[in-house]
C-alpha cells in the first residue's frame, strides 16, 4: 500500500513538491536499478542537453583505458564515462560512454516507442523552457511537442493529466519530458 501510494504522488505531484521517499524495510526486495548508460558519438554534444538543457549533475567524469597496465597506443581501448545525477547519487544515474579509441559508429535510428527501443522519463516543473532550449541542441529532433495527455489514475474512477513531450538526443535515444498537471494533498498513511 505504501509503495502505491509513493507512485500516485510522485505520477500527480510536481517534481519540487514531492520528497522520493525510500520504501520500508519489509518491502524491500534485493536489487536496486542503478543507472542506464546510453553509449553515445559525441560526450559533450550529450552533456549539451543532458547536463545544460536538463539541470543534471556531473558526479563522474574520467577516461577507461584497457587493458589496465603500460600504455601501448597500439592496441589500448580508450572510453569516456560521465555519469550524471538527478537528485540521487545512488539511484537514476545516466552513464554516457563514449568511444574514443577505437571509435565506434552506431546506427541512428529515431524510433519511438517501439519494441527494442527504451525512453528515458525526465520529469520537470518548465516543460515549454526545456523543451525549446533542448530543440536548439545539435542533433536533438523534437518528435512531439508538449501536449496534455491524461493517464488513467490507479483507481480507473479519474485521470491525471501531464503535459507530455518527446525528442531524441543527439544519438537517437528517445526522451519523454513531462510536467504532471496536478498535485494531489493526499494525508500519508
Amino acid at each position: 500500500m505504501r509503495v502505491f501510494f509513493v507512485l500516485l504522488v510522485f505520477l500527480t505531484g510536481s517534481p519540487t513538491s514531492v520528497n522520493a521517499l525510500p520504501v520500508t524495510e519489509e518491502d524491500r526486495v534485493g536489487i536496486d536499478f542503478r543507472r542506464t548508460t546510453l553509449v553515445v558519438r559525441d560526450i559533450e554534444t550529450s552533456l549539451k542537453l543532458y547536463r545544460d538543457v536538463l539541470g543534471m549533475k556531473v558526479i563522474y567524469d574520467h577516461p577507461i583505458r584497457t587493458p589496465a597496465g603500460k600504455p601501448d597506443e597500439e592496441t589500448d581501448r580508450i572510453r569516456r564515462l560521465v555519469f550524471l545525477r538527478a537528485n540521487d547519487t545512488y539511484i537514476g544515474v545516466l552513464g554516457l560512454l563514449e568511444y574514443q579509441k577505437p571509435r565506434k559508429t552506431q546506427p541512428l535510428d529515431r524510433l519511438a516507442f517501439e519494441p527494442g527501443t527504451s525512453v528515458q522519463l525526465f520529469a520537470t516543473t518548465d516543460l515549454e523552457a526545456k523543451f525549446d532550449a533542448a530543440r536548439k541542441v545539435p542533433g536533438v529532433e523534437a518528435m512531439s511537442p508538449p501536449r496534455v495527455v491524461n493517464y488513467p489514475s490507479y483507481d480507473g474512477k479519474g485521470t491525471i493529466p501531464v503535459k507530455v513531450s518527446v525528442i531524441s538526443d543527439p544519438d537517437g535515444f528517445v526522451l519523454e519530458i513531462n510536467e504532471p498537471m496536478v498535485n494531489l494533498d493526499v494525508e500519508r498513511n
